[in-house]
This record gives C-alpha cells, structure tokens and sequence, in this order.
C-alpha cells in the first residue's frame, strides 16, 4: 500500500475527503517525525510504538570488492508492534 492508496482507505473508513484525509496524514507524519528527531518516543496503544536507536559504528564489506569499509555510527528508526497489530496479522 502506497501513500495515495492509505489516503484513499482512510478517507473512505472515517467518511473524510480525500483532502482531509491528506491533511490528517501528513500532520501525523511530521508529528511523528518531530517527536522522534527529539529523541522522544510515539507509542500508539494497540497499533505499536516508534523509537530513536543509536547504531554502533562497525567495519562492513564491499560486495563487489570484498574490501572492508568503515559504516559510521548513525540513528535509527525501530518500529515495535502492539499485541492487537500482532493478532491481526
């Protein structure tokens, strides 16, 4: 499911235009990415919570070349199910 394809099913569940919808969508994203580029954590009950990891840095290799590279340390997302996400797939 793309972006356009959840715009269109979460305007037709709640009886919203696809504008609103959008609108809704996108206050949600940069509400969630705000919140996590401050290190906070979303936690949706039922659906799953978002949180910032850090990622050690580490040596890699090139799979082309089989030569070692350094990969730097970097910040994640994690994305962690909720028990009723879980059942329902």
């Amino acid at each position: 499911m793309n972006k356009a394809e959840l715009i269109e099913a979460m305007a037709s569940e709640s009886n919203l235009t696809k504008a609103d919808a959008k609108r809704a969508l996108d206050s949600f994203i940069n509400a969630t990415s705000g919140a996590l580029k401050a290190g906070d954590r979303v936690a949706l009950v039922g659906f799953g919570s978002f949180s910032v990891s850090k990622r050690a840095a580490r040596k890699g290799r090139n799979p082309q070349t089989g030569k070692e590279i350094n990969i730097a340390a970097k910040k994640v997302v994690k994305f962690k199910p909720g028990n009723e996400l879980s059942q329902k797939v």
